[in-house]
This record gives C-alpha cells, sequence and structure tokens, in this order.
C-alpha cells in the first residue's frame, strides 16, 4: 500500500498552487529519471494529495477553445476573475472559494499504468463522497467528471425546485476533471463543486459543453444549505484511501 503525502494548502492564488504543484511534480520525475536503471519499487518514491481552494479564476487546458471564454480582459478585471491556458486535458473551467480544487501528484507506476482508469477513479471518490450525502451522482458516457441525472433528488429543497424547473429537468455536473501525465506522474486533477457561487459558470461555456439538457450544479444547490468545507474533505480523504488503496499522512 501507498503512502501518500497530504497537504491542505487552504486558500491559495491558482498560479501559486500551480508553481507549488508543479514543483512537486517536477520532484517526482527527477527521482524516477535518477533511477531509470532500477525496477519502480527498487527506489523510494514520494506521493502527494493537495487540496486547495482558489480565488475566482478560469482555466483552459491545451485541448480547449478559447472562445469559450464568454468574457472579454478588461470584464474579466472587473470582475476580479483570473484566466490562465494550462496543459491539462480538457477545456474551460472555473475555480472559486467554496470549491474543493485536488491535485493528486502521484507515480502512477506504484498504482496502475492506466490513464483512464485513473480518470475513472478520481470520479469514483467524488461519487462515493456524494454518496454520503444521500445524492446518486454518477458518470455519463463520452463525458468525464461527476454528474447527478435529470430530475430533482428526494433531497432538493421543494421551493427552489419549484422556481426553477427548467434546471431541475438537466443532467448536471458537480465535478469537472483533468489531468496531465509526464512518464507517469500526474498533474492537475479535480475541482469539486460544494458551495460555490454559480453565476460563475454562465461566463464561460463549462468544459467546452454546448448542450441545453446539461448544466452545472453544486452541493449547497442540491442540499439547499451550505456545506461545512472541512467536513467534505475529511470524507473525501477517506474515499481517496479506500479507492486508491492508499493511505495519508500529512506532511
Amino acid at each position: 500500500m501507498q503512502l501518500v503525502y497530504f497537504r491542505d494548502l487552504g486558500h491559495s492564488r491558482y498560479q501559486e498552487a500551480w508553481d507549488y504543484q508543479s514543483a512537486l511534480h517536477r520532484q517526482l520525475v527527477d527521482n524516477k529519471l535518477k533511477n531509470r536503471n532500477l525496477p519502480p519499487e527498487n527506489f523510494p518514491q514520494d506521493h502527494f494529495f493537495l487540496l486547495v481552494e482558489h480565488p475566482p479564476v478560469f482555466t483552459l487546458g491545451k485541448s480547449g477553445a478559447l472562445e469559450n471564454l464568454l468574457l472579454s480582459e478588461p470584464e474579466l478585471q472587473q470582475r476580479g476573475i483570473e484566466y490562465f491556458p494550462i496543459n491539462r486535458g480538457g477545456d474551460i473551467t472555473f475555480h472559486g472559494p467554496g470549491q474543493i480544487v485536488g491535485y493528486p501528484i502521484l507515480d502512477l507506476e506504484r498504482f496502475f499504468t492506466d490513464v483512464h482508469r485513473y480518470v475513472r477513479n478520481i470520479e469514483e471518490v467524488i461519487i462515493r463522497t456524494l454518496q454520503e450525502y444521500g445524492l446518486d451522482a454518477g458518470r455519463i458516457k463520452d463525458y468525464t467528471g461527476v454528474w447527478l441525472p435529470e430530475g430533482p433528488t428526494l433531497l432538493s429543497p421543494a421551493a427552489d425546485v419549484a422556481a426553477n424547473p427548467a434546471f431541475w429537468q438537466k443532467k448536471r455536473k458537480i465535478c469537472a476533471i483533468g489531468v496531465h501525465l509526464s512518464r507517469w506522474v500526474t498533474l492537475h486533477g479535480f475541482a469539486f463543486n460544494v458551495n460555490t457561487a454559480l453565476e460563475y459558470f454562465d461566463y464561460i461555456v463549462p468544459c467546452g459543453i454546448v448542450d441545453p439538457d446539461k448544466t452545472v450544479t453544486s452541493l449547497q444547490r442540491e442540499l439547499g444549505y451550505a456545506l461545512d468545507i472541512y467536513d467534505v474533505k475529511t470524507r473525501l480523504k477517506r474515499h481517496f484511501c479506500a479507492v486508491f488503496e492508499c493511505r495519508l499522512q500529512a506532511g
């Protein structure tokens, strides 16, 4: 069972967190290169799992389209939103307060060498966490991320359902995933909407998905009350250990 060092970065600007995770990623890759003549199990390798909340920022993946950002640079500045084109997969997404962003930095040669399985595992961590809150989340064919099906859940606030009937009749994305791998070492990760202000998603085409039957949601929107972020992180960490068959240690 692999040991993964857990670090909660609290609130951090995107550039600072990106620089930090990139330095850790480089550390793992350099260690592999230094020991390239040894089997993976014959030299020590550190793994990391970072959680963070960012100030408002849009990030555009390497396969994304800039036209999916619906604001001009002056409009971004006026609203206090940063923008970064980055090297993960996927299109454009939003990070902001009330959203748990997770960056697993793992050498998958110590776990499994399967990118699709890695993404499915991240989805599974979120799905299991949502189940603890009574939500039956899942996957959609041909789309990454974690979704809730059409129709309100039994836990959805009745007043909100009545006021927004069109919203509840859509598939609702609650967690976006975008990753990058170099020499089987992972970078970037997931964005899990907990108490996220959903109006920010009106300024982009989320994940580049143009479909009137799909939208974005948050755990707060689905349950009708704000969540304790620490409680959500605790549950998420537990399921991360179970799904990836690892143990977390602060450090």
